[in-house]
């Protein structure tokens, strides 16, 4: 017998939680395509411009504007309305002349409004890297991407400097990297996981734990609540000051 493979297909009722969707109304929703994005942690872009911008009254005028090229994520044309669009994704849409960041908040994935002159950057965090051919370093980003760093000699790697948790600012479409946030006490950050998902956080300091082996975080909000979680469930965006700006109500 053969494998089935992944259903390519998705009610309404196990689609994820915070997709803007009736589910008592209609039965099937649109089913992002393998990507960038787990499928938890993302919207299609089907339901940014139908549901969430209300751009459309159904799923052919949405997937006539976005195969028509009105729709970029990260500076590149998507015509697919399946595309999974996640954290940190920047969606211009030139239709309405807009720009948005996609960033975690109390309710879910939701899009920020941001300017033309943040358009051109995103932050991507470092979940993985291994040496590849020739001695060379690949970072192995959230959203999909990997970043090669050119090393010059591999018995000395100098221009490794970066590390699992640590946050790229980088130029898009270009994937080239603008600058480096390294994972340390007194950096900020955005929980964008769990229950205290979308609070804006200050890292008072990492706590190394002997089980489990993956630290955990002692956390500062901005109305000087104190709590701990997991270091996966943080997204690191500046130190000193937000690279990116937020929505008010998620300010420090």
């Amino acid at each position: 017998m053969t494998n089935k493979g992944g259903a390519k297909h998705l009610k309404t009722l196990p689609a994820p939680v915070d997709w803007p969707i009736h589910r008592k109304e209609v039965k099937w929703v649109v089913k992002p395509s393998a990507g960038p994005h787990p499928i938890r942690r993302c919207f299609p872009l089907l339901l940014i411009v139908r549901e969430l911008l209300g751009l459309a009254k159904n799923r052919s005028e949405a997937k006539t504007m976005i195969s028509s090229g009105h729709v970029k994520v990260d500076g590149k044309e998507k015509l697919k309305d399946d595309y999974p669009v996640g954290s940190m994704d920047v969606v211009e849409i030139s239709a309405i002349n807009k720009i948005f960041r996609v960033l975690p908040s109390n309710k879910g994935l939701v899009l920020h409004p941001i300017e033309k002159g943040e358009k051109d950057y995103k932050l991507c965090k470092i979940v993985g890297k291994k040496t590849v051919e020739n001695g060379q370093v690949q970072l192995n980003l959230h959203d999909g991407k990997n970043v090669l760093l050119k090393i010059g000699d591999p018995r000395q790697p100098k221009e490794d400097v970066y590390h699992i948790h640590d946050v790229l600012k980088m130029r898009i479409p270009e994937n080239e990297i603008l600058a480096h946030l390294k994972f340390e006490d007194g950096i900020l950050g955005l929980v964008d996981r769990g229950k205290n998902m979308g609070i804006f956080v200050e890292v008072t300091k990492i706590v190394q734990r002997v089980w489990p082996s993956q630290p955990s975080l002692a956390l500062t909000d901005g109305k000087g609540n104190q709590f701990e979680t997991i270091v996966d469930y943080v997204f690191p965006i500046g130190k000193g000051e937000p690279w990116v700006t937020l929505p008010q109500d998620d300010s420090a």
